[in-house]
């Protein structure tokens, strides 16, 4: 037997730990929790903010401010340049983009930004259009629609 051989069995099955079975075993008694308080009992977790009891900090300090990022209308974006992909003379829908992997699906609401060149005469529809992206589309001879957003209007409780 060479020794590469034992070391590959002699490493291969870690017997587990057996808490709170006698003294012998090392890890008799309070099974390796200590004595008393909470973490010695069963189910006892802990998380990062407790306090040892105290009032923790998140619950001293006052509620603040308003957050309108759940309301915000957010916007895939693509930019002049990702458009050379397609041919000459093509229309570029979000059904398109989404094909050709610019955007995560077809659902989504697209921005089209001004960055890069273009040379190809595209009809490009999109829910908004940078004013340079516009005038990019529009000078290679292409036209650039704006897909109307439905606004869902908002629901409020009679009093």
């Amino acid at each position: 037997m060479l020794s590469h051989e034992i070391t590959s069995v002699v490493g291969k099955h870690k017997a587990r730990k057996r808490a709170g079975r006698g003294r012998g075993s090392g890890l008799g008694k309070t099974a390796g929790r200590g004595s008393k308080g909470s973490l010695s009992r069963a189910g006892a977790m802990r998380y990062s903010l407790y306090e040892g009891g105290q009032i923790p900090l998140f619950r001293h300090l006052p509620k603040r401010g308003f957050n309108n990022k759940n309301f915000a209308t957010r916007f895939e974006v693509v930019n002049v340049s990702e458009l050379e992909r397609f041919e000459d003379g093509a229309q570029v829908g979000v059904e398109q983009l989404s094909r050709a992997g610019l955007i995560p699906g077809g659902a989504s609401k697209v921005k089209i930004l001004g960055d890069g060149e273009l040379t190809k005469r595209l009809q490009v529809a999109a829910h908004r259009f940078s004013k340079a992206a516009e005038q990019k589309i529009v000078d290679c001879g292409g036209t650039a629609t704006r897909i109307e957003i439905e606004v869902k209007p908002i629901k409020r409780k009679r009093a």
